[in-house]
């Protein structure tokens, strides 16, 4: 018995996390754990006067991380941020979601969500 494809288009939200710039690649890390295909990061300084950061000991160097992640994944994600940013030494950070209105073109969709049964295989 042939079993039916679900072809219906997963919907997808922008995930954007910032943490110190040192622990960037630690937080894509454990981001990508979630077959997370897409991530982008940028970065930049935080807005707090420099002489107030000096006198804290405060690290103002901020890595921006720009994640697409399927809806079903959003909370699972969120929750193992939230869980790191409490847990680990100097790993504090933000995340927050955006949703994702619209996108040109289903095969960069596809990519973006990392969907691949448009190649014969199911990721259900």
């Amino acid at each position: 018995m042939a079993t039916k494809k679900n072809n219906s288009i997963k919907k997808a939200k922008l995930l954007i996390t910032i943490v110190d710039r040192n622990k960037t690649e630690f937080y894509t890390d454990v981001i990508s754990q979630f077959d997370v295909n897409l991530q982008m990061v940028l970065y930049g300084t935080g807005t707090a006067p420099t002489h107030m950061l000096e006198v804290l000991g405060i690290n103002n160097e901020k890595g921006i991380i720009f994640s697409v992640v399927r809806n079903e994944l959003v909370q699972d994600v969120l929750h193992t941020l939230e869980e790191k940013f409490s847990k680990i030494k100097n790993g504090k950070g933000v995340a927050t979601v955006v949703p994702i209105s619209s996108v040109i073109g289903i095969s960069l969709y596809q990519f973006m969500i990392n969907n691949r049964s448009n190649r014969g295989e199911d990721n259900e």
